[in-house]
């Protein structure tokens, strides 16, 4: 009924061999589950039976846990930080079908278990023969699905490094003492090894567009219609009045032919550096297109009306926020933030007037670099510097 030889796993320094083997493993306790449904009707909950049963449910109650623990909290993540192009859109359509796979599974699962439970007690002998055609065939169609893409993008990708994150991370998961010899790599040595290849495009001279802001344009539409992870992120970069430099994340609301504006308190951090140092520099990174954009420029408050114009734009509570929380300032707690949260809430209405120290920085570009990544790290880069008339001049910087 069953195969109780023990057959040779790899180690964990070979993790996605590890998981192909697991995947072994579980087609054999199928074939072991199809043959239990042909047993029983002629041999009832006998000894082969009730052992055959009991194998199953050890394996799908415990090991594939592990395994499907393995996909969704090691694995896809990191193919996720690795994966780019045409990798990268494979994975965004595939993990979501790979987790839903997981779920199924699990609540086809909990039928079966209850059936080969009563089994191996030998207290019934019945088996679905529809519940364990539904489980084979997902079960099938899913590791088909996962050794035809997700198997191969890892060995394609990862580096040694990641492969030994990634074995270290199933071993622990297993509670399997990792051997002093062959200890997990230093965080440090792991990450000197991730290293990423680019290659989807390239950016010459004579096609980029002769107004930057034209050229940023039509990055910006190919970023949205690739879908990449919030396209208007940009990191923004501030010097204090002592020289030291401080930078943080937020969301372009316009960008124009006067420059890249978002809004903040100006009580913040940031606001307070920029009244000191009026300059700034902003990146906006696609990783998902290989490409970065640097700018640099003297930034300016908006004026009232159109800072009025986004505030009254924006979600209620998004106004409520900005009126409760003193940015950058220090408090107490959650609960205190909470608190004042709530005190503006019960006296604001629903349209609650924009407060004088909240509006827009508009930074009005000097410098704009076009970043293509390239093999071997030869990147493509035109930098754009505005001329004292107003004009763009243009040329290519050696990577």
């Amino acid at each position: 009924m069953n195969d109780f030889l023990p057959d040779t796993a790899p180690g964990f320094d070979q993790p996605i061999a590890v998981l192909k083997h697991c995947h072994g493993r579980i087609r054999k306790q199928l074939s072991t589950l199809e043959r239990l449904l042909s047993h029983l009707p002629e041999h009832g909950a006998d000894d082969a039976a009730r052992q055959a049963a009991g194998a199953v449910l050890k394996y799908f109650d415990k090991a594939a846990h592990l395994h499907h623990d393995d996909e969704e909290q090691d694995l896809i993540p990191m193919l996720r930080a690795v994966a780019q192009g045409e990798d990268a859109a494979t994975l965004q359509a595939l993990a979501p079908v790979i987790l839903q796979d997981h779920k199924e599974m699990d609540a086809l699962w909990q039928d079966l278990h209850e059936q080969l439970t009563a089994i191996a007690d030998g207290s019934a002998s019945v088996l679905s023969s529809s519940s364990v055609q539904r489980f084979v065939q997902r079960y099938t169609s899913h590791m088909e699905r996962e050794e035809s893409t997700m198997a191969p993008m890892a060995l394609r990708l990862f580096s040694p490094a990641q492969m030994a994150q990634l074995g270290a991370a199933m071993q622990r998961r297993r509670g399997v003492r990792q051997e002093p010899a062959t200890p997990a790599p230093a965080i440090g040595d792991a990450v000197a090894g991730l290293r990423k290849d680019y290659g989807q495009a390239s950016l010459n001279e004579d096609e980029v567009l002769e107004d930057p802001m034209l050229q940023f344009t039509r990055w910006f539409e190919q970023a949205l219609k690739a879908q990449v992870n919030e396209p208007n992120a940009m990191n923004v970069a501030t010097v204090d009045a002592s020289g030291r430099p401080s930078s943080r994340i937020v969301l372009v609301k316009q960008f124009d032919e006067r420059g890249f504006t978002w809004y903040t308190n100006y009580d913040s951090r940031k606001a307070q550096e920029l009244r000191a140092n009026p300059y700034a520099a902003l990146l906006f990174f696609w990783s998902e297109l290989e490409r970065q954009v640097r700018i640099e420029g003297r930034v300016e408050t908006t004026s009232a009306e159109e800072s009025d114009k986004y505030f009254h734009s924006r979600p209620l509570k998004s106004r409520l926020s900005a009126i409760a929380s003193q940015q950058s300032a220090p408090i107490d707690n959650r609960a205190a933030l909470e608190r004042n949260y709530e005190a503006v809430a019960a006296t604001a209405g629903d349209a609650p007037a924009r407060p004088s120290n909240w509006g827009g920085f508009r930074l009005v570009p000097e410098r704009i670099e076009f970043w293509q990544g390239r093999r071997s790290r030869f990147h493509d880069r035109i930098v754009y510097e505005r001329q004292e008339d107003g004009s763009w001049a243009r040329q290519r910087l050696q990577p």
